[in-house]
């Protein structure tokens, strides 16, 4: 069986794989039978010649997880479709603390609002 895979180089701790067609059996940095492109997970950098994968995907080669993720958020040029998470997850301590500061910018709010109106109340009350 064939198969679509990742194959791993670079040195220890710093990986970079070739996204390649290879035979099951093979070891994972065994001969490839197509080199489709190369992938660097710790700059989201890729560059992936689709087409060809669609080929091979269509003739029965079976892709792992991390590559059919690839090729789904890969962009018709090659390169990743990659937006970089911008809102950080808060521990429930810090929620509870946002979620309070909101509610005394909300009263804070609705006390100025209150101060405000009363004033008006009372010239239209003389009048």
């Amino acid at each position: 069986m064939v198969k679509i895979r990742l194959k791993r180089l670079g040195y220890k701790k710093n990986p970079t794989f070739r996204i390649v067609v290879i035979n099951d059996l093979q070891k994972r940095e065994g001969r490839p039978i197509c080199e489709l492109g190369h992938y660097n997970p710790k700059t989201k950098e890729m560059k992936l010649d689709k087409a060809t994968a669609l080929e091979w995907i269509a003739k029965g080669a079976k892709p792992t997880e991390t590559v059919q993720y690839l090729i789904k958020n890969c962009n018709e040029d090659g390169t990743l479709n990659y937006q970089p998470k911008t809102e950080k997850k808060l521990s429930k301590k810090a929620l509870a603390k946002l979620e309070a500061e909101k509610e005394a910018q909300a009263a804070a709010a609705a006390a100025a609002a209150e101060a405000e109106a009363a004033p008006a109340e009372e010239a239209s009350a003389e009048a």
